[in-house]
């Protein structure tokens, strides 16, 4: 059987930093109440020429680099999206003409914050069930330009940036790559994360609305089941992870996870004081800033795990890289 290896990872974010500070006058809130709820202390924002599509070019360009692979080697583009730059078409076919790609299969996820796992999972079957060998993967979320910014329940959590990874895959007998993995949904709790508008319901793009008591409740459970799933999936046990990449949602839900998990703190990758929750685009973010930190290395074992509206939520273990 197949083995698809993660071989490079790159990101972007926008140049414009926004501190908690900076956010506007009439949110009512301050430095110390956002950082002592959620450990947020900056975002990152797009400006005028900053798109979803051209921040996901710039994390695909760098993971491409980091894989020493061509363009023109992908196979398959799947972009996890929220925010996409139209309606239509999908952001992937705007990352496969700009680099060149190819014909080829490329198209949109659209699972919100657990929109990368989604990605990840449909990317890694389509690669063992096709003639497809490489694939890019991409988070990529312009989440401020649906955030209602006189809400301070939602608009101080959010921030923008891309993500990207490569998949390869591999016919040697290695147990290297993507171990297990896993991915739900839940219709029945849609309303407690959404937005209120969309083309069919009222022809607007919407702004979030979040029941943020309920979306915690069920963030730590979620999380906590479906790593657990794909730990025993992957035959291994907490003590066997060398780090976990979660969802960037916010500072409370990850220090729950860690007790809930019994993983030390200091196993945990966390950028949301530094990214916000950057929705899809939080895992390859925060992965490719622990790598560039130099804490994760090549054949470290990485648990990755995410929630986000639908309710959706879904966990992956991976073996980084490739052998030597």
């Amino acid at each position: 059987m197949s083995n698809i290896l993660i071989t490079g990872v790159g990101s972007y974010l926008p140049k414009k930093v926004i501190s908690n500070n900076e956010l506007p006058v009439n949110l009512d809130t301050n430095d110390e109440w956002i950082k002592k709820r959620t450990g947020i202390r900056q975002r990152h924002l797009v400006t005028e020429g900053e798109l979803t599509s051209t921040m996901a070019i710039a994390a695909a360009k760098k993971a491409l680099q980091n894989a020493n692979i061509d363009n023109k080697d992908i196979d398959l583009i799947i972009v996890a999206t929220t925010t996409p730059d139209k309606t239509f078409p999908a952001t992937a076919v705007m990352v496969q003409s700009e680099l060149n790609i190819g014909i080829g299969p490329a198209f949109d996820i659209q699972a919100v914050c657990a929109g990368f796992i989604y990605a990840l999972n449909v990317g890694s079957s389509l690669l063992k069930t096709s003639n497809f060998s490489k694939a890019l993967i991409i988070g990529s979320e312009s989440f401020s330009k649906i955030l209602d910014w006189s809400d301070r329940s939602t608009s101080v959590l959010f921030g923008d940036g891309a993500g990207a990874f490569i998949l390869e895959k591999s016919n040697e007998n290695s147990e290297w790559g993507i171990l297990s993995s896993n991915f739900y949904s839940n219709g029945n709790f849609s309303d407690i994360l959404h937005t209120d508008g969309g083309p069919s319901l009222n022809s607007q793009v919407g702004k979030v609305r979040m029941n943020g008591k309920e979306v915690f409740k069920h963030a730590v459970e979620k999380l906590s089941s479906c790593l657990i799933e794909a730990m025993y999936s992957a035959n291994l046990k907490i003590q066997d992870i060398d780090f976990l990449v979660p969802h960037q949602a916010n500072l409370r839900i990850i220090e729950a996870l860690s007790k809930k998990l019994d993983i030390p703190i200091n196993k945990i990758i966390n950028t949301v004081d530094v990214h916000a929750n950057t929705s899809a685009a939080s895992i390859p973010l925060a992965f490719d800033n622990a790598l560039e930190n130099r804490k994760i290395k090549n054949g470290d074992i990485i648990a990755l795990n995410a929630i986000g509206g639908g309710l959706s939520w879904g966990a992956s273990i991976i073996k980084y890289g490739k052998p030597d």
